[in-house]
């Protein structure tokens, strides 16, 4: 019986959601209700003799009698479908109790029939007001087929019994259809709930694995911009010397050999610097300007390319920023003394819209910036706009071959993160 309300209900509501675990605790309901409706019809029957005495009355009366319960176990289809079919569903009910009540010429059934009626209109109606309409609709049948069966004179008795027999209908069935709501909405909260939680595990496996890609990308930033760049000048410096040497110049050869050592130690420690950096939360302190200086001196000690300095700085950055800007600046030298082939660079550092503006400039043999963004190993590059991302500033490449390169990187300050550690 249950697959068979299920099946009906999905066919009359396609979009109504079947209560399985509300139309299981109905059940005693509807065989209660059914077994006293089919005793009380056997008595009315025993006891009428007007009924078995017409068989055509009676084989009416029984028929009329077994639809009339069969529709109450269908009462949960027309509960989820839309109002008319279950406006449909009461009207032929209470027709059919009417007739019944009329054809068993007993007053009893006025009480027994419309009493679940009732019941069922409080339940399918649901709105207060409908629900009112529903209950004096069906009390005015149960009172007219008094009248029909009985006269005027029971209707006094009528009054005084269905009164109180209403009363408690109306209110057990808003309460169970109240607990039954709120076990409704419960159990739709606890789904809800599960889908959460289901939705977090998924948020927290996509935000470990961004947290991995993240500290990968920034290791690899910082191999490169410590251990890649140190041995890169280091190389740089050692072809330097080799060619003093080949042209007899021993003592300039000396002093970049002095400079490359000097350099091996600032590695060194630019090295153990990134390790600390990464196993500790623990920012740099330093002054922008005197690092940035630093900087370009070692750059013109090491390849002997002169580059002018350029610094308009209001006062101290966020360290976040100092670090980042100071990276993309020893990348960008790194990137002239290797493949510019210059004479001459240019270094500007300046305060701009509260934006911290960062150019590098040559006049070396330039490059196709598009050719070069696109070939791999050229992590110095991608490492400059991962710095730049970060922190929501931009930066632009303007080159052409023969013409020379500028780097502009532009930094903003406002808001800033104030700790490195964000790399």
């Amino acid at each position: 019986m249950l697959a068979i309300i299920e099946k009906l209900q999905r066919k009359i509501s396609p979009q109504a959601v079947t209560h399985q675990d509300v139309l299981r605790q109905s059940m005693p309901f509807f065989w209660l209700v059914s077994i006293f409706l089919i005793i009380v019809a056997g008595w009315m029957v025993w006891t009428t003799p007007a009924l078995y005495a017409q068989p055509a009355v009676l084989a009416t009366f029984i028929v009329l009698m077994l639809v009339h319960v069969g529709l109450h176990w269908l009462s949960p289809v027309f509960s989820a479908a839309a109002m008319r079919p279950a406006y449909y569903y009461l009207a032929f009910q209470g027709a059919l109790a009417f007739i019944l009540s009329v054809l068993s010429d007993n007053d009893i059934l006025s009480y027994t029939l419309f009493m679940p009626l009732i019941g069922e209109a409080v339940s399918i109606l649901r709105q207060s007001r409908l629900a009112v309409v529903g209950t004096a609709i069906y009390l005015a049948l149960s009172g007219i087929s008094t009248v029909v069966v009985a006269g005027w004179g029971a209707l006094t008795t009528w009054g005084a019994t269905i009164a109180p027999i209403t009363l408690f209908v109306v209110v057990y069935v808003r309460m169970y259809v109240s607990q039954a709501e709120a076990r409704a909405r419960a159990q739709m909260l606890l789904e809800e709930l599960e889908q959460a939680n289901r939705r977090l595990a998924e948020y927290a496996d996509q935000v470990e694995d961004l947290t991995l890609s993240s500290e990968r990308q920034r290791m690899a930033r910082e191999l490169h911009d410590t251990l890649a760049q140190g041995l890169a000048g280091l190389i740089l410096q050692l072809e330097a010397v080799d060619s003093h040497l080949s042209n007899g110049s021993v003592v300039r050869a000396q002093e970049i050999v002095r400079q490359g050592m000097e350099r091996a130690r600032i590695t060194l420690a630019e090295a153990r610097q990134a390790i600390d950096d990464l196993r500790s939360e623990t920012p740099r302190g330093a002054d922008l300007s005197a690092a940035v200086r630093t900087e370009v001196e070692h750059f013109c000690s090491s390849v002997g390319i002169a580059c002018e300095l350029q610094l308009e700085l209001a006062g101290p950055v966020p360290p976040a920023v100092h670090e980042h800007v100071l990276r993309v600046i020893a990348e960008g030298l790194s990137n002239v003394a290797r493949h510019a082939q210059a004479t001459q660079a240019l270094v500007r550092l300046a305060e701009e819209d509260g934006a911290l503006s960062v150019c590098i400039r040559d006049n070396g043999v330039g490059m196709d910036v598009d050719q070069v963004a696109g070939q791999p190993g050229h992590y110095g590059l991608v490492g400059m706009r991962e710095r730049v991302r970060l922190l929501g500033g931009s930066l632009e490449i303007h080159s052409l071959p023969g013409e020379g390169t500028e780097l502009c990187a532009r930094f903003p300050l406002e808001g800033a993160d104030p700790d490195p550690a964000s790399e």
